[in-house]
C-alpha cells in the first residue's frame, strides 16, 4: 500500500461514497510527505495533520496507555493523594502565583486578538471551584472494582464489575478549571490527554507544571496518568479524537469544531461525548405566573454558557400580559451586567413588542468590542435554531406560541434539544411538557441549574444534548465516576460444574 506524499490543486476526494470535493491551493501547498489528511465523512472537509502534530498526539497517546496500565498498580489511596496533593497545589499561594501569572499573560493575549475573556480569566471563585472539585474527588469512594450484581448458579456465581474504559480524550476551549473538572476520571482508573485551546495554553502549561505533574509524583502515580498535548493546532485536536486507542473523546465547547471533532472521532470508531450547542428555552404556561416568569428570564441571563436562557415562548392567549414581564427580565439582567439587551423576534410575533424597539440603536458589548445594533430585530422561524452567542450584553429570541404543546413542538423541531423550562402553576401542564419536550434537562424555573457541579455536586465532564441522539444508560451530565464499563468475573466452586 503506497503512502501519500503529496496533494495537488483540484485533486478529487471522495467523501461519504459517492460525493466528491477539491483540494484547495492552500491545502496542496502546505502538505508535505509524512502529513495526514483527514476527510471527514459527512461534509467533505479536508483536515490537514501535519507529522508533527500527529506525532506529538501519537506519543502522548501512547503515554497514557502506559499510565492506564499503571494504575492498574496502584492503590485506591494513592489516587485519593494525588487529588489531595492537586488541590493542595492549586490553593497554595507561592505554586498558584506562577499559574496566576501565566493566566494573566494568556488574557492579555486574547484581548489583543478581540477574543472573548469571559471564561478564560482564573478568578478567585474559579479557583476555588476547582479545588472544591479535586476535593471531591479526593473524598469520593475508590470503586474501580465495585461488585454491581452477582448472578448465583448451582456450583459457580458471576459477577457484574465496573472498571474502567483506558485513555479519555479531551478537547476544549480556554477554560482553566476544565484540568480539574476532567481529572474526575482518574478517580475510576482512567488516564486522560488534554488539548486546549491555544487561548488558554500558557495556563495550562503552568497548571501542569506547577500542580499537577508534582501531585503524580507525590502521589506516586504514573507519569502518564494525565498528559497535555502541548500544542496551540487545531489539527492536534483531530489527530487526537481520530486515534482509535482512545477509548472515550470528550470535546468541550459549542458549534461547527465540536460537531466536526465528533464526526472525527465517530468515523474513527472512537466512543465520543459532545458538549455541542447549547442555549435553553423557556416557555410560559397558560398558567403561568407573571413574577415566577420574570425571574426566570432575568436569573438564567447572567452570563453566556451553554444553558443560557436563549429562547423564550409566551402562549397568545396572554401574549399582551406576559411579553413585557419578559422584556423586564432581559433588561433586568442587563442592567446587572452593566450592558444593554438584544432581542430577536420570530417574524409573527412583533405586534406584541413596542415598536420603537425596532427602530432604537443601542451599543451592545461583543467580544471584539462595542458596536451599535438595533434594539431589537426580526428573524424567521427556522432560526429559532441559532444559539447567541454574546459577551456582557444578554441576547434572546422571543416567539409567541399558540399554547405550550406548539412551544414544545417548535422546540422539538428547531433547538439542540438540551434545556427547556416551563413555568406554570399548573401541575397537569408540567406532566404534558415533561412527557412531550424531547430533552435531557427539564425544569420548572431558571434554566442556568444545569451544571454537574451546581445541580449534582460532581465536576462535570460535558454535558451532551439529545441533538445527535438519546444516550444509552447515562444522563446528560458526564462526570468522572460515570466514564466506566462492567466486566463479569465468574467463580466455579464445584469444579465438576459444566455445561
Amino acid at each position: 500500500m503506497s503512502e501519500l506524499l503529496r496533494l495537488e490543486e483540484g485533486q478529487q476526494i471522495i467523501f461519504a461514497g459517492n460525493r466528491v470535493t477539491k483540494v484547495s491551493a492552500e491545502l496542496a501547498a502546505a502538505f508535505q510527505p509524512g502529513d495526514r489528511l483527514v476527510v471527514v465523512q459527512d461534509d467533505g472537509a479536508l483536515l490537514h495533520i501535519p507529522a508533527a502534530e500527529h506525532a506529538l498526539v501519537e506519543q502522548a497517546i501512547t503515554n497514557a496507555l502506559d499510565g492506564f496500565d499503571g494504575l492498574a498498580q496502584v492503590t485506591d489511596q494513592a489516587i485519593t493523594d494525588f487529588f489531595d496533593h492537586f488541590a493542595r497545589g492549586l490553593a497554595d499561594d507561592d505554586v498558584f502565583g506562577a499559574i496566576a501569572e501565566a493566566n494573566a499573560a494568556d488574557v492579555d493575549d486574547a484581548k489583543r486578538r478581540g477574543r472573548s475573556t469571559t471564561r478564560l480569566v482564573l478568578s478567585p471563585g474559579m479557583r476555588a471551584d476547582m479545588v472544591r472539585g479535586l476535593e471531591g474527588w479526593r473524598d469520593a469512594a475508590g470503586d474501580r472494582d465495585l461488585v454491581v450484581g452477582t448472578v448465583e448458579h448451582g456450583g459457580w456465581s458471576v459477577d457484574a464489575r465496573r472498571a474502567p474504559l483506558g485513555a479519555v480524550g479531551f478537547v476544549f476551549e480556554g477554560r482553566p478549571n476544565v484540568f480539574a473538572d476532567a481529572c474526575g476520571v482518574v478517580r475510576s482508573g482512567n488516564s486522560v490527554v488534554f488539548r486546549i485551546g491555544s487561548d488558554a495554553l500558557r495556563t495550562a502549561r503552568a497548571i501542569v507544571e506547577h500542580a499537577l505533574a508534582p501531585a503524580l509524583e507525590r502521589a506516586g502515580l504514573p507519569a502518564g496518568t494525565v498528559q497535555l498535548v502541548d500544542s496551540a493546532a487545531r489539527s492536534a485536536g483531530h489527530a487526537l479524537f481520530g486515534d482509535g486507542r482512545l477509548a472515550l473523546a470528550v470535546a468541550r465547547g459549542s458549534g461547527a469544531a465540536v460537531a466536526q471533532l465528533g464526526a472525527v472521532a465517530s468515523q474513527s470508531g472512537v466512543p465520543v461525548s459532545l458538549h455541542g450547542t447549547g442555549g435553553a428555552w423557556l416557555v410560559a404556561g397558560e398558567h403561568a405566573d407573571a413574577a415566577d416568569l420574570r425571574n426566570a428570564v432575568q436569573h438564567s441571563l447572567d452570563r453566556k454558557v451553554c444553558n443560557t436562557l436563549n429562547v423564550v415562548a409566551v402562549p397568545a392567549p396572554r401574549a399582551d400580559e406576559l411579553v413585557p414581564v419578559v422584556l423586564d427580565g432581559l433588561r433586568s439582567a442587563a442592567e446587572a451586567a452593566d450592558a444593554t439587551a438584544r432581542l430577536h423576534v420570530v417574524a409573527g410575533s412583533e405586534q406584541y413588542v413596542p415598536d420603537d424597539a425596532f427602530e432604537r440603536i443601542v451599543s451592545v458589548i461583543r467580544a471584539d468590542g462595542v458596536v451599535d445594533e438595533r434594539e431589537a430585530t426580526l428573524i424567521d422561524e427556522h432560526e429559532l435554531g441559532v444559539e447567541w452567542e454574546w459577551e456582557r450584553s444578554p441576547e434572546i429570541t422571543l416567539v409567541v406560541v399558540a399554547d405550550v404543546a406548539h412551544g414544545v413542538a417548535l422546540f422539538n423541531r428547531f433547538s439542540p434539544q438540551f434545556v427547556a423550562s416551563l413555568v406554570s402553576d399548573d401541575s397537569g401542564e408540567h406532566d404534558r411538557f415533561y412527557a412531550s419536550v424531547n430533552a435531557p434537562f427539564v425544569g420548572n424555573g431558571f434554566t442556568r441549574w444545569v451544571d454537574g457541579q451546581y445541580a449534582l455536586d460532581k465536576p462535570e465532564l460535558g454535558l451532551s444534548n439529545w441533538e445527535g441522539g438519546r444516550m444509552l444508560g447515562r444522563g446528560g451530565i458526564l462526570s468522572g465516576d460515570s466514564v466506566h464499563t462492567v466486566r463479569y468475573r465468574a467463580t466455579v466452586t464445584d469444579t465438576s460444574t459444566h455445561r
